[in-house]
């Protein structure tokens, strides 16, 4: 390019220098003269080797011991605690008596409430146009009155409750003909007193009086079941007889 009038010329760039170029230089003239030197005259160089060492010299100082801890304060003993009290006495509850109480006596007993039923044998009358009913028995209970040689021993079945004494037990269709006068019934009683078969033995001219005779009998009566000679309850047999009309 021309150079126009009144200008001043370029001036070249100026290279960056390499650092790293020259300290690679600085060492190797460093390294020849230390081995020329130690080479003509060693004890120059041990010299300074020393003189190197002793001002590089790190003096370390070890750290002083801590000092040594102050014994524990010695602590008070304990105040002494009181003893135990002593176990008390059994208090022994004092005897207390409870009132006896009475129970009051009513000497006359209420009358009884008459029935509303328009029927002479109802209610709670003292007296109706029927005779009432009764009964007994006539059997001989478990048998234990043979004829043997045997001593026998132990006990007869007894009837202890139970009854039909009312003519208001009797059916109420045929109450008025009065036509099953008496019926004779043979009772197998068990082992715990009750009534578990029921026999009509000698019936009365009304089957219904036969047949509810059986079934009060199984309801109401109960016995001391018989015994044998060891004390052993056993079934026994009743022989009941029922009155219904005198």
């Amino acid at each position: 390019m021309e150079e126009q009038p009144g200008s001043f010329p370029r001036s070249p760039a100026r290279r960056r220098p390499r650092w790293g170029m020259l300290a690679l230089v600085v060492v190797l003239h460093a390294v020849v003269i230390l081995a020329l030197a130690r080479a003509f005259a060693p004890q120059f160089t041990d010299s300074v080797v020393r003189q190197a060492a002793s001002v590089l010299t790190v003096t370390i100082t070890a750290p002083s011991e801590p000092p040594p801890a102050s014994p524990p304060a010695p602590q008070s003993p304990a105040p002494d605690e009181g003893a135990a009290a002593p176990e008390g006495k059994q208090a022994k509850p004092r005897e207390v008596t409870a009132p006896v109480t009475r129970l009051p006596i009513n000497p006359q007993p209420a009358p009884l409430a008459s029935s509303t039923g328009n029927e002479n044998r109802s209610g709670a009358r003292d007296e109706g146009e029927g005779t009432g009913a009764g009964g007994e028995g006539v059997g001989a209970g478990s048998g234990l009155s043979g004829s043997g040689r045997g001593s026998g021993g132990g006990r007869k079945l007894e009837k202890i409750a139970g009854d039909i004494n009312s003519a208001r037990d009797y059916p109420k269709k045929s109450r008025d003909l009065r036509i099953g006068h008496s019926v004779t019934i043979l009772l197998t009683v068990g082992t715990d007193g009750r009534v578990t078969d029921c026999a009509v033995t000698e019936p009365s001219p009304d089957a219904e009086a036969d047949a509810i005779t059986c079934r009060l009998a199984r309801e109401r009566f109960r016995f001391n079941p018989a015994l044998d000679a060891q004390g052993n309850a056993m079934i026994g047999k009743f022989r009941w007889r029922q009155r219904w009309f005198f």
